[in-house]
């Protein structure tokens, strides 16, 4: 049984939000608030960064109401970042705010770049002899951290985007002159949300070619399917990941430029409108091109309710595996089958499993010419996307939280 451990709690959000980041939020401050160790609770306002400028929310001070509206409110509602820690005097500094407030446990959610965060800070610690657990919370529409089965916001995300494909679809077959419809999904390296369009087939309205980074793309292989798809049926429906590279290993958008974000990633778009100019030369067929961009991960009308669930579990659980005497660790999720039903069980893993790595899909879950998924996809994220959310409305519309954000 591990000692007790009395002092305060700082929870952040960092990297692109998601539709269900706000329910992890909320699994982590209503089990802190509820929890005798755990002094005072903390928000750090976007995230590592208002550690850094000592700009911390007193969250026990929050109307317990509208923290409960987290569970359906999206984006990051304490605020996000892409701060990377750069050296020591960055570490020393969380170090100096961590003793003004008496912060004795830190929960960061986040992505790959969030949990090398963590294990800095975790490792700087320990290092230093100063007693704080530290647990990741993961997060990332793009489902690409090693160590859990998937991630909180990836289902939701999943859902939006087959959703959104299946409604493509129908409008796009409706005239007598045919349409190429170009979709551009997120997805630097991996192809997991671009995956999530094949779902749209349980609908009746597939895509009819998916292309994903983890295969290289072949431009005159991509125009040959498309037209002949073209000439077969009037139309032709394509779903491509913003990131899908040539063999060399550069982008195909030609949108890339020299910027980057503050975890030093290129800055990706415009793919669909560049595919859209190369097809309408090549085929002279209409061509339209839609980029799907921030709205797979603000669409939390279409947020899976085992999203929610387990988003919420993800934050409740960190808490828990800190008073357990635990640090150092991410929350992950186990995928389960309880009589044969799916079920997500919490297992923790170390943080240096999933910092700066990404995991891919796997290369036998896609077909063999390259251009879509198998039926083990199928299986792995249908059961992500299952269940319709319930959310508080006003005037017809959704009522989000509205936090005080109190400075401490």
């Amino acid at each position: 049984m591990s000692k007790k451990l009395i002092g305060a709690c700082v929870f952040g959000q960092s990297g692109g939000p998601t539709s269900v980041i706000n329910a992890s939020a909320y699994g982590v401050i209503k089990t802190a608030l509820e929890t005798p160790e755990i002094t005072e609770v903390y928000g750090a306002a976007h995230g590592v960064a208002g550690i850094l400028g000592d700009t911390l929310y007193d969250l026990s001070k929050e109307d317990p109401n509208e923290l409960k509206l987290l569970m359906n409110t999206p984006s990051s509602a304490l605020g996000s970042c892409r701060y990377k820690i750069k050296d020591e005097k960055d570490l020393e500094r969380i170090h100096e705010i961590f003793m003004k407030y008496n912060i004795r446990y830190f929960f960061y959610n986040g992505g790959n770049d969030s949990m090398d965060t963590c294990l800095k800070v975790s490792n700087y610690f320990d290092k230093v002899g100063y007693e704080c657990r530290v647990i990741g919370v993961p997060k990332t529409i793009d489902n690409d951290l090693e160590g859990t089965d998937h991630c909180p916001g990836y289902g939701s995300a999943a859902k939006y985007i087959a959703t959104t494909i299946a409604e493509v679809y129908m409008d796009s077959i409706v005239y007598d002159t045919g349409t190429i419809t170009i979709v551009e999904i997120m997805g630097r390296h991996a192809g997991w949300l671009t995956a999530a369009s094949a779902l749209a087939e349980l609908s009746g309205a597939p895509p009819d070619f998916i292309y994903l980074p983890e295969i290289p793309f072949d431009m005159g292989y991509f125009l040959y399917n498309v037209e002949s798809m073209y000439k077969a049926r009037n139309n032709c429906l394509v779903a491509v990941s913003e990131g899908i590279r040539y063999p060399d290993g550069g982008f195909v958008s030609e949108a890339k430029t020299s910027t980057t974000d503050g975890f030093g990633h290129a800055q990706l778009g415009g793919l669909a409108d560049t595919l859209s100019g190369v097809v309408k030369n090549k085929i002279g067929a209409k061509v339209r091109g839609i980029e799907l961009s921030l709205l797979q991960r603000c669409g939390a009308h279409l947020a899976s309710q085992t999203d929610i669930d387990e988003a919420f579990l993800a934050g409740k659980s960190a808490v828990e595996c800190a008073l357990s005497g635990e640090s150092g660790k991410m929350v992950a999720f186990k995928r389960e089958s309880i009589n044969g039903a799916y079920h997500c069980g919490i297992v923790f893993q170390p943080l240096d499993i999933s910092a700066n790595k990404e995991k891919k899909i796997p290369r036998e879950w896609i077909t063999e010419i390259g251009t879509y998924v198998t039926k083990d996809f199928f299986d792995y994220a249908l059961p992500l996307i299952q269940g319709e959310n319930t959310r508080a409305t006003e005037n017809g519309l959704p009522r989000f939280a509205t936090l005080k954000k109190i400075k401490a």
